[in-house]
């Protein structure tokens, strides 16, 4: 199959807007390079020695080309260099010897092959030159915290970041691409990252024309996946080609999440939340595997999510859930609409619950919400268009390219001079005849409509069985899947790719799920960054999804968050009063969720909205949040918490968690770890060392126990051994190879 004939057809980015045709001129295929030094010699002739970088977000990034580019500017200080991103990974380090001890093996298995970008490892060492600068608009949560780069954060949402790049002057852009030949055809793809780059490049192809010099770089990876639709692009499109390796390195694939049993129980709430043949948005992190688990226990497994949903007491205590969604199977499927497209999107596809196909025709897409017709093409499809005008009453040489383009017609089907053919038959083609609509039926109509597609994405990130399952998707499956530019999915305006009246019927009934550090009572959410100005991670698309929500009718924002955390060795509360920050202003309120429950906050008065969060706030906290808000006359004050909201501990959690493990329901990692199993019982023992130590009084105790000897058995001797703690060489591993012996060996 030529690659030409794959929808929506290959074509330049600058031919997607309605241009004038004699001001498009051909522009040849970007010039090819197999070593990476003269690349960069090629773009700084062609730009000259001040650079502006754009990289893009997470995997998507050229490691060799940044390297070799910042390396020559570390030698040149003629030569300067801005970079512009977002999500830089980075290798886990150690911050301890013991962690050392679990990680170096751990790390050089799992991300064998994967290359590290020398400018963040001098950024880290404090050894970044004077003529380079480097400012995210997203950080890898937590990652910058109470360091130098806080300087450099760029506050924007992800849509805005084109804008923002054209105004801080970007003269390069480059990215991981993927590339294939058919024929004397060659394509690109921009894989992980079609995000920025669909609608950064007519802007920057436009201030060319009026004389601004830019470079467009794409690094052929063959790791990456080579994703169709919008991500695939003509070979015109990039300025400067750096040629695949024979050993390309590998891509950054992230560890399966574990999922607690508080995940696991946000996870299952949301779930509830979800309709049949609705549309799903989702983030990254065990929350969104926990809800990810959830709906395809829902699909998969619908008793034992039931028995779930009666021992949780939904129905009665969270009467939301019953009003937008339902705990039944998906028999109509969902639509993924997310600019983060995550393994739990393929998961859901491949257990038949990602499967509501939508199409960029906008009275297909509203035949098919209305039920009109269905996704399979018989004669009610025919004539639903026919009688909404879609095609004439005399069909034409246009009406029948339509039928075929959408399916409802065989590619097999001609006309000529007012005469339909197909497979040697003939007929008249004025349809107000019945002879030629049972013609018609019996000659021309195709099996499926064409161009649906299940999952809408901008860029993706996820475990190395993730990128596995993309490269090795049919074309089938391809077609179904569409990377595209975040501003297409991020935003309800007109874009190229299609217009608001599209979107809104494609993104019925829409879950737009998200996640926050925390929430204050009045109903503004946390996600970004603290209250003294440090940023965490970033706003990214939460404000346009959130918003978004808001200007559909049907659609609901759900904000996901654990009720408590530890801060400064303490456990403390994530449901505020109030907080000096916010993400998501309180007019923008909607659904939180939290392992306790459900809040429903839209359109409700500051009254309901301060006791439904503190209903599903941690019990050993709702005491002083009801008082707080008695004493700022936001709740009566004889309003008591409901009994049946007054036990939010974990200990009830674990209660009914555990009885439901015993019948296979919520496992710790539902797909599979990257941990080996000795490693995932040293996980959990450090981890209970660590909160046994979070306290003063707690360390005292470590350090006595630490003190006496203790036997061991063969078990944990091969778990030390696996720590290189067999044979200790001073005090600290001594210590620490008793705390672990002591640890792993209870029950």
């Amino acid at each position: 199959m030529s690659v030409l004939e794959f929808e929506p057809k290959v074509k330049t980015i600058s031919d997607i807007k309605v241009v004038d045709s004699n001001k498009i001129t051909s522009k040849p295929d970007g010039v090819r390079f197999n070593d990476v030094e003269r690349l960069v010699d090629a773009v700084l002739a062609d730009v000259g020695n001040h650079i502006v970088l754009g990289l893009p977000l997470a995997i998507g990034k050229p490691i060799a080309f940044a390297n070799a580019l910042y390396l020559r500017a570390k030698a040149d200080p003629s030569i300067t260099l801005q970079i512009e991103t977002g999500i830089t990974l980075e290798l886990p380090r150690a911050k301890t010897d013991l962690e050392n001890k679990f990680l170096a093996p751990f790390v050089s298995r799992q991300f064998a092959g994967v290359q590290e970008l020398h400018y963040m490892k001098d950024l880290r060492s404090k050894t970044l030159p004077d003529n380079v600068t480097v400012y995210e608009f997203f950080f890898k949560a937590g990652s910058f915290l109470n360091t130098t780069q806080q300087q450099h954060y760029t506050s924007t949402n992800y849509t805005h970041a084109v804008r923002d790049l054209i105004d801080k002057g970007v003269n390069v852009i480059a990215q991981i691409v993927a590339e294939r030949q058919v024929g004397d055809v060659t394509t690109y793809s921009l894989g992980s990252n079609s995000d920025l780059a669909l609608d950064l490049i007519p802007e920057l192809e436009a201030l060319r024309a009026k004389g601004k010099k830019f470079a467009c770089v794409g690094e052929v990876n063959s790791n990456m996946p080579f994703m169709r639709n919008h991500a695939e692009v003509a070979a015109s499109e990039l300025d400067f080609v750096l040629e695949s390796k024979k050993e390309d390195y590998s891509l950054f694939a992230v560890p399966e999440d574990a999922i607690s049993n508080e995940d696991h129980m946000i996870g299952f709430y949301a779930s509830t939340l979800v309709k049949d043949g609705g549309t799903l948005q989702l983030g990254i992190g065990s929350l969104c595997s926990a809800l990810s688990y959830s709906l395809l226990l829902r699909h998969q497994d619908n008793e034992k999510y039931s028995n779930v949903f009666k021992d949780l007491n939904i129905e009665k205590k969270f009467p939301v859930s019953g009003k937008i969604g339902n705990k039944g199977i998906f028999s109509e499927g969902l639509y993924g609409c997310s600019e983060l497209m995550v393994d739990g999107f393929m998961h859901l596809y491949r257990a038949g619950v990602l499967k509501r196909e939508v199409f960029n025709d906008i009275l297909l897409q509203k035949l098919l919400n209305d039920k009109a017709i269905t996704t399979d093409v018989t004669m009610k499809t025919f004539t639903a268009l026919l009688n909404h005008n879609a095609i004439s009453n005399v069909l034409t040489t246009k009406d029948v390219a339509y039928l075929q383009e959408t399916g409802v017609f065989k590619s097999a089907v001609s006309l000529y001079q007012d005469t339909l053919y197909s497979n040697d038959e003939s007929c008249s083609a004025d349809l107000s005849q019945e002879s030629t609509l049972q013609w018609i039926e019996k000659h021309c109509l195709g099996d499926k409509l064409k161009g649906g597609v299940v999952m809408h994405g901008a860029f993706f990130i996820g475990p190395q069985a993730f990128y596995d399952a993309l490269n090795d998707m049919s074309e089938k499956d391809h077609e179904k899947f569409c990377m595209t530019s975040v501003r297409y999915v991020n935003d309800l305006y007109n874009h190229f790719w299609g217009s608001q009246t599209i979107k809104e019927l494609q993104r019925t009934e829409a879950r737009f799920i998200n996640s926050a550090m925390m929430v204050t009572l009045d109903g503004s959410v946390i996600s970004d960054a603290l209250e003294n100005g440090q940023v965490v991670s970033g706003v990214g698309g939460q404000y346009n999804f959130v918003a978004q929500s808001h200007q559909m009718k049907d659609s609901r924002s759900i904000i996901k968050l654990r009720s408590t955390c530890v801060r400064h060795g303490k456990l403390q509360s994530n449901v505020l009063f109030n907080y000096g920050h916010n993400t998501i202003p309180r007019q923008l309120r909607d659904i939180v969720v939290t392992e306790y429950g459900i809040a429903d906050l839209r359109g409700k008065p500051d009254n309901v909205v301060y006791t439904e969060l503190i209903k599903i706030a941690d019990s050993r906290f709702q005491a002083t949040l009801l008082q707080q808000a008695k004493d700022a006359g936001k709740v009566a004050p004889n309003y008591e918490i409901p009994a049946e909201f007054a036990n939010n501990m974990p200990e009830a959690i674990a209660k009914l968690c555990n009885t439901h493990k015993q019948q296979g329901v919520f496992p710790q990692y539902p797909q599979g770890s990257s941990f080996t199993d000795a490693e995932l019982k040293i996980i959990k023992a450090l981890k209970s060392l660590k909160n046994q130590g979070l306290s003063k009084k707690g360390k005292l105790k470590l350090l006595l126990r630490g003190l006496t000897s203790t036997t061991s058995t063969k078990e944990v001797d091969a778990l030390l051994s696996r720590m290189d703690l067999t044979n200790p060489v001073n005090f600290s591993e001594r210590m620490a190879q008793r705390l672990l012996s002591k640890e792993l060996q209870k029950k």
